[in-house]
């Protein structure tokens, strides 16, 4: 992983989608109002017959994405995460999920990222309220190349996509050439005392909480489960035969995201222990990114004492 800051996730989708607007004629943008903060402008100038900007009419976005899809297109409806998890909510799941209609929601700004935009714009439970949706899968990069590789699956999956990107930097963890499934997690780092599930800019901590786990002899494994639905069943099950002992670790409530999504696999299997890391059920506030994750204890420590905690119980 590199110690630099990287690119925000928002970038990769803005250079992605341009590139694959320019080898396909039936990728579309559908924007709400948001091009500049969700770096759409260069794919509206290059390609304006495949752009459409509703304005801020987050819902109206779904249906026109609805309709286009119909016709054989494949639309990217750009907004943030706040918005198009909520705002057009019963939108994405009547004209999109119910007809399996294949739209892609693209979301910018998620979880605590928007940080001193406050909490009207900080999406926290966007990905929890996605998963719920049948039909839905919902997926976020952890890294400027992760997250091209996976608007890029996305772009040829038939269905429903949710994809989540970071308003600022965030570390690399990948170079260009990894590869990425959806549906499957990727293995960063092997271990057998406990195991760091993570996904999106979160995966950084996870990364550097194992690498201070191994440096007092505690043997970690780190899964990025960039796809939160369909959840990797056998790579958590892999865990708990194997480990037994998982830490989850996700910039969203741990209502119904990443934590809920492992520990109903845990349950069912009937035996292993689980610690959520993230934020706990409450709004976020106007801070600096950084200081947010602390404040919600999102943090390299919180991972470790975690991680202890269990072994030592």
């Amino acid at each position: 992983m590199s110690e630099m800051k990287g690119r925000a996730t928002r970038e990769a989708y803005g250079d992605e989608i341009l590139e694959l607007g320019r080898k396909n004629p039936d990728i579309f943008v559908i924007d709400a109002d948001v091009g500049k903060s969700c770096k759409t402008i260069p794919f509206s100038q290059e390609l304006p017959e495949q752009y459409v900007n509703v304005g801020i009419a987050e819902a109206n976005c779904c249906g026109v994405a609805a309709g286009l899809a119909t016709c054989g297109k494949i639309p990217f409806v750009t907004t943030y995460a706040v918005f198009g998890s909520m705002r057009m909510c019963e939108q994405i799941r009547q004209e999109i999920c119910y007809p399996h209609l294949n739209v892609k929601i693209a979301c910018s700004h998620g979880g605590l990222t928007p940080a001193n935009d406050g909490a009207s714009h900080q999406g926290i439970e966007d990905m929890g309220i996605m998963r719920t949706l049948p039909n839905m899968t919902v997926i976020m990069g952890c890294d400027y190349h992760s997250t091209r590789k996976l608007i890029a699956a996305a772009a040829e999956f038939d269905g429903p996509v949710y994809l989540r990107f970071t308003r600022d930097a965030v570390p690399m963890i990948y170079d260009e050439n990894a590869e990425f499934t959806i549906g499957k997690a990727n293995l960063l780092r092997d271990g057998n005392d406990v195991a760091i599930i993570a996904n999106g800019e979160i995966m950084s901590i996870a990364v550097k909480a194992a690498e201070k786990l191994a440096e007092e002899g505690i043997s970690a494994r780190v899964l990025d489960m960039h796809t939160l639905k369909p959840l990797d069943k056998d790579a958590v099950q892999k865990c708990i035969h194997e480990i037994g002992k998982v830490v989850t670790i996700e910039d969203h409530n741990i209502l119904n995201g990443l934590g809920s999504a492992v520990s109903e696999v845990v349950a069912e299997n009937g035996k292993g222990m689980v610690r959520r890391i993230g934020i706990q059920d409450k709004f976020g506030e106007s801070a600096p990114y950084e200081r947010l994750l602390e404040k919600n204890g999102i943090t390299v420590e919180a991972v470790v004492a975690a991680a202890k905690e269990m072994l030592e119980g």
